[in-house]
Formats: structure tokens, C-alpha cells, sequence
């Protein structure tokens, strides 16, 4: 046996002994107070504070308020009556932090108003209409009350989120202290990762915007979504530039290298592709920014052997959606905004679902969950398959939005009336035969394709 093999066995006879040790070393128990009752407390908040509003933003972009504003009452009664008398208690002091709480209490607010100015649009709003009724008709004039209500449809469900993403934490007693800006860092990219893969998803699903290159004869006056992908990278690398470190009145740090540089790059990106972009041409340069940050991410050293693994393969996942939208734009679609039958090619869910991939796993690699995990004895590739498992629920959630959207309006994804459900029914007249007198002049999605 030549010195080579000797050293190779000894080696891995090291390395070995070194697992075994990892694996019968004794790890603190974790025994969770009342863990059936908060579990059960934070599904019940899932569904109706997430799930219900998705539901019932999809009946306000389709104008059935009526609708949309009953389930709301539903999510504005359970909100109130779980930041009266239910709370997220962690297991140290058995309360609840305030940020949590806060968060509670502000989607409380958001649902109160936005049922409110939705009474105003159906009409069943019995105080203004019986004491103010001019009220009612000056706030409906123009269809502002519509559009004002429908952001507020949508922001109740980013609200949403936030709530059912921080009450983990709060259960937990997560990012306190020296933690806190992690958590805030890693919860905001990775909500901004998977709001990015809801962006694309919508302008892919949705036919009238999927084929707005088709339908217009003047291409000049649109733009790209490259374009605006490239407008927000620009400032968002702005803002990490001279946020990240405070320059001049601190000493650097590898962190302040790392962040610092990816917001260098992302504006200088960012200009040139908003320059590639104009006029309504397709750019791979939004793409490989996010090829550049994988890579950076996947880079980044950390303290537990599982967090690298997990920075890994969240960078990994980002530089896929990257490489994978850049085959769909040159290769796939050849530069045109959709694929020239106007049908959507399966390659294409692939760029919007390793974004919601890279999302979530971001947002579940901080210190303190990874540290958990370990200390509990599981290890990277146990985590990552149910941090992925998540992900596929997530872009499942965004796929069906969009299509109930879609059904209620009355069009399949492929942009055609879906003959089974509306055979006797005109195209023109279905468009307005869900208005009132009063809402004629509300635009519907045809509306503004026959308009371009």
C-alpha cells in the first residue's frame, strides 16, 4: 500500500470518527409549549388571513365586490379577534414581541378601511347612504373608488403575509438583538424574490399582457418587462449602496464588501440594461444580475456547515431562474414578448418558480432557524426538502390566483371566452353584464386590448 492510500484511509477514518462523534453528542430538547394549539392557531391564520384575501383580491380585480367584500368581513373579524385575545407566545416569556402584534393590529386597520370603501362601491354601506348620499355618489365618480380599492384588496394580502411570515419568529422568539437586521434583511429579500416571481408569473398567465406585442400596431409606446426588471435593480442598487455601509463613519467589513458591491453592480446593471431595454426590446441583462447574485450568495462563508449549504443552493436556485430566463427570452421566444401561437410553453413557469424557490430559501436561512435545525440533529438536505416543499405550495398559491382571476373575468390563459361556461353569451355584452349603470365606465381587460 503506497503513502498515498495510507494518508487517503487515514483521512477518512478521521473523518468518520468525526461524524460519529456529530451524531451521538447530546442535543438540547426542544418541547415546545402547547405546540397543537399554536400550530392550529397559525394554519387557521394562514387560510384566513392569507389565503381568504387572495380569494377575495382576485373578486375585486374582476369587479365582483360584493363578493370580495363579504369574505373581507370574514378576514376583518378574525383579525380583530386574534389581536384582542389571541397571541403568537414564544417560550421564554410566554408573549408575544410587538412587532408581531403590531403587524396584527395594522391588518386589523388595513381590512377595516378597505372594507370600508367597499361598501362604498356596492352600496351596503347603510350609515353613508342613509345619512350622506352625496357622499357616495361624488366617491364613486371617475371609478377611483375601484382602483382605490383594489390596491388596497392587494396590499391586505402582501399585510397578509407578513403576518403569517413573523408569527413563526414570534413563536420562536427569533431575531432579537444582534439578529435583528438579518432577519429583517433576509425576510425583505426574500418576500421581494418571490413578489418578483408572482410579477412574472402574472405577466405570463395573463393573455392580454402576455400578448401585447401582438395586439398593438404601435410597439414604440410600450416597454418591456426587461425594462422595468432593469428600473427597479437600478434603484434597488442604489439604495444597498449607501445603506449597507455607512460610509465615511465606519470601518469595513466583509459583510459591508459583499452588500456594498452587490449594489454596485445591480445600478450599474441596471442602467445598461434600461439602455438594451428601450423601445420595447427584450435585455438578458436583468437575468444576469440575478446570475451574479447567486453566485455571490452561494459564496457567502457562514458559522454552521447546514447554513452554507442552504446559501448554496438558494444561490444555485437564483442562478437558475437567471440562465433559465435568458434561454426563454434568446433562445425560446427569439426576442418577441410570447411564443407567436400566443399559448404558453412549459419552460416558461420555470424562471418565476426557482424565483419563489430562491425566495423562500433565503428567508428560512438565517442564523437562528438554522441553528435550531441543528441543534435539533437533522441536517441541509432534510431542511431544504421542506423548505422546497413550501416553495412548490407557494407557486401552486400564485398559479391559482391568477387563474381563478382568469375564470372570473371569463377568459381562459389562452386569451379566448371559455366556450363551455359562456357559449350564449357575446363577448361585448359579457364584458359589461356583471356593471351596474353606474360602473360602465370601469375599463375591463378586453377593454384595454381592443384599445391598443
Amino acid at each position: 500500500m503506497s503513502y498515498k492510500s495510507i494518508g487517503l484511509v487515514f483521512l477518512l477514518s478521521i473523518v468518520k470518527a468525526d461524524m460519529d462523534m456529530d451524531m451521538d453528542e447530546e442535543r438540547p430538547e426542544f418541547h415546545p409549549i402547547n405546540a397543537g394549539s399554536k400550530s392550529f392557531h397559525w394554519i387557521l391564520t394562514l387560510f384566513i388571513l392569507l389565503i381568504l384575501p387572495s380569494i377575495s383580491t382576485s373578486l375585486a380585480m374582476a369587479n365582483r365586490v360584493h363578493w370580495s367584500v363579504f369574505i373581507q368581513y370574514i378576514c376583518t373579524a378574525y383579525s380583530v379577534v386574534e389581536s384582542l385575545f389571541l397571541d403568537f407566545p414564544d417560550n421564554v416569556d410566554n408573549h408575544e414581541n410587538r412587532t408581531s402584534k403590531g403587524t396584527s393590529w395594522f391588518l386589523s386597520i388595513l381590512l377595516g378601511v378597505t372594507v370600508f370603501i367597499g361598501t362604498l362601491i356596492s352600496g351596503s354601506n347603510l350609515v353613508i347612504n342613509r345619512f350622506y348620499p352625496h357622499l357616495s355618489k361624488q366617491y364613486n365618480e371617475y371609478g377611483l373608488s375601484y382602483k382605490l380599492y383594489k390596491v388596497l384588496s392587494f396590499l391586505v394580502v402582501l399585510t397578509g403575509w407578513v403576518r403569517v411570515c413573523m408569527a413563526p419568529i414570534a413563536l420562536f422568539g427569533f431575531c432579537y438583538g444582534k439578529h435583528t437586521g438579518q432577519c429583517i434583511a433576509h425576510g425583505i429579500m426574500g418576500s421581494a424574490f418571490i413578489l418578483y416571481s408572482f410579477i412574472l408569473s402574472t405577466v405570463l398567465v395573463v393573455p392580454w399582457i402576455r400578448k401585447h406585442q401582438l395586439q398593438s400596431t404601435d410597439s414604440s409606446k410600450l416597454q418591456s418587462q426587461e425594462f422595468y426588471d432593469s428600473t427597479v435593480m437600478m434603484i434597488w442598487g442604489i439604495v444597498n449602496t449607501f445603506t449597507e455601509h455607512r460610509w465615511g463613519r465606519e470601518g469595513w467589513n466583509m459583510g459591508d464588501y459583499q452588500h456594498t458591491a452587490m449594489g454596485i453592480i445591480w445600478w450599474g446593471g441596471g442602467l445598461l440594461g434600461m439602455y438594451l431595454s428601450r423601445n420595447n426590446r427584450r435585455s438578458f441583462v436583468p437575468s444576469l444580475l440575478l446570475i451574479f447574485t447567486g453566485y455571490s450568495m452561494s459564496q457567502h462563508a457562514q458559522h454552521l456547515a447546514i447554513s452554507t449549504n442552504v446559501h448554496a443552493l438558494f444561490g444555485i436556485a437564483l442562478m437558475g431562474a437567471g440562465a433559465a430566463r435568458i434561454v426563454e427570452i434568446s433562445f425560446l421566444l427569439k426576442d418577441k414578448a410570447c411564443d407567436p401561437s400566443g399559448l404558453i410553453l412549459s419552460f416558461q413557469y420555470l424562471p418565476p418558480f426557482c424565483l419563489t424557490l430562491a425566495g423562500i430559501l433565503f428567508m428560512g436561512a438565517t442564523e437562528e432557524q438554522l441553528q435550531l435545525v441543528h441543534d435539533l440533529g437533522s441536517d441541509h438536505s432534510a431542511y431544504i426538502l421542506v423548505v422546497s416543499s413550501a416553495a412548490f405550495l407557494i407557486f401552486l398559491w400564485i398559479q391559482l390566483v391568477l387563474w381563478y382571476y382568469l375564470r372570473l373575468i371569463g377568459y381562459d390563459e389562452n386569451g379566448n371566452l371559455n366556450d363551455k361556461l359562456y357559449q350564449s353569451i357575446d363577448p361585448e355584452e359579457f364584458e359589461l353584464g356583471e356593471l351596474s349603470e353606474d360602473d360602465e365606465h370601469i375599463e375591463t381587460p378586453s377593454d384595454e386590448i381592443s384599445r391598443d
